[in-house]
């Protein structure tokens, strides 16, 4: 499967570190992808909820496949696992591990 064919879509915060670091490797890899904001948009968060099965996220949809409460990293080493991407060394352009802020 090419990285066109891909179908993506991302649950994530507006500012929060764990959602950056999502957004990060999409731009790593040049993933076009769909997000959508569960904190502008509570539909989304109740579609994530009841699509993932928790109230955690980043979440992240990539063809039918579910990736609860992960980061960057996480959905990286699945994109490189299933050869949806080939393994890319560069750096990512912000950090693909960090936590959301305290407030």
């Amino acid at each position: 499967m090419s990285e066109t064919n891909l179908k993506i879509t991302c649950y994530l915060k507006t500012f929060c570190g764990w959602s950056e670091g999502v957004r990060a490797i999409m731009r790593k890899y040049d993933l076009e992808f769909t997000e959508k904001d569960i904190i502008k948009n509570q539909a989304f968060r109740w579609e994530m909820e009841q699509k993932s099965g928790q109230p955690l996220s980043p979440c992240v949809m990539i063809n039918d496949e579910m990736l609860a409460d992960v980061s960057g990293d996480e959905v990286e080493e699945y994109l490189v696992s299933k050869n949806l991407v080939k393994a890319n060394a560069a750096p990512a352009d912000a950090p693909t591990d960090s936590s959301c802020p305290d407030h």
